[in-house]
C-alpha cells in the first residue's frame, strides 16, 4: 500500500482530521462565547461546585483552582475538583457548566458508574501500552515484521479507553444539566445556554475516538497488505 513516500491509506484519517479541527475551532469559540454571559444567580463556578457535591453527599471532596485554560478535572484517586480559575472565579454560563460536568464525575465516583469505573482500572494498562505501541509499530515497519501486529494490539488499548470515555462524559453532563436545573442554578433558557457549551465540550471527545478508532483501521490494513 506504500507507493514511494505517498500512502494511500491515509485517506482514512481525513474525517477524522476534519472533525477535529471543527471540534478545536466549535470548543473554543462556544466556550468563550458563554464565557462572556453571566448567569443570572451570579455564582461562581467554585460556590456552583460546591452547592452540588454537598446537596449530593459529596462534602469531603474539595474544591481547588488550578492554572490553565479549561484545565478542569475531577481526580477520582483522591476524590478532588479541580477548576481552572476562569471557571472557580466566573460566574459566566461557561463557568457554571464546566464546574457542574466536573461533579458529575464526582457523583458518577459516588455512584459507582461502570462505565467510570472501567476506564479509570485500564488507566495503567493504557499508559503503559500507548507508550511503547508506536516504537514496536516502527520497528515492525522497519526491521521485525511480527513486531507490528503486536504494536497493533498495544495501540487497541488507547483506542478502548477513548470509546470508553464518551459515555463517561456525556452521562457526567446529563447529570451536571440535571442539578442545575434542580438545584435552580441556570434558568430555562441558560440551561439551553449550558447544554450547548457541554455539547461542544463533548465533540472533542467524538474526535478524539473516531481519530484513535480509523488510525487502528489504517494500522491493520496496512499490516494485512504486509503480511
Amino acid at each position: 500500500m506504500f507507493y514511494g513516500f505517498y500512502d494511500p491509506t491515509f485517506i482514512i484519517l481525513i474525517p477524522a482530521i476534519l472533525l477535529s479541527m471543527y471540534a478545536s475551532i466549535k470548543v473554543n469559540t462556544t466556550t468563550k462565547k458563554y464565557f462572556e454571559v453571566r448567569a443570572s444567580k451570579g455564582m461562581t463556578g467554585q460556590e456552583v461546585a460546591r452547592r452540588i457535591l454537598d446537596h449530593n453527599g459529596l462534602r469531603s471532596v474539595p474544591v481547588y483552582a488550578v492554572e490553565g485554560n479549561l484545565t478542569d478535572h475531577y481526580d477520582p484517586r483522591n476524590k478532588t475538583v479541580s477548576l481552572s480559575k476562569e471557571v472557580y472565579y466566573g460566574t459566566s454560563i461557561t463557568s457554571v457548566s464546566v464546574a457542574a460536568h466536573e461533579c458529575g464525575h464526582a457523583i458518577q465516583d459516588q455512584v459507582s458508574y461502570a462505565p467510570m469505573l472501567f476506564r479509570s482500572a485500564i488507566v495503567p494498562v493504557v499508559n503503559f501500552a500507548s507508550s511503547l505501541s508506536w516504537i514496536i509499530i516502527m520497528a515492525g515497519f522497519f526491521f521485525i515484521r511480527d513486531l507490528l501486529w503486536i504494536g497493533i494490539i498495544l495501540f487497541s488499548a488507547t483506542v478502548i479507553f477513548q470509546i470508553v470515555t464518551l459515555p463517561v462524559e456525556f452521562n457526567a453532563s446529563s447529570r451536571a444539566l440535571a442539578q442545575l436545573e434542580t438545584l435552580g442554578i441556570l434558568g430555562p433558557e441558560e440551561k439551553k445556554q449550558g447544554t450547548t457549551v457541554l455539547r461542544a465540550a463533548a465533540l472533542t471527545y467524538v474526535a478524539a475516538a473516531l481519530s484513535s478508532a480509523l488510525q487502528l483501521l489504517r494500522l491493520i490494513l496496512i499490516a494485512r497488505d504486509r503480511d
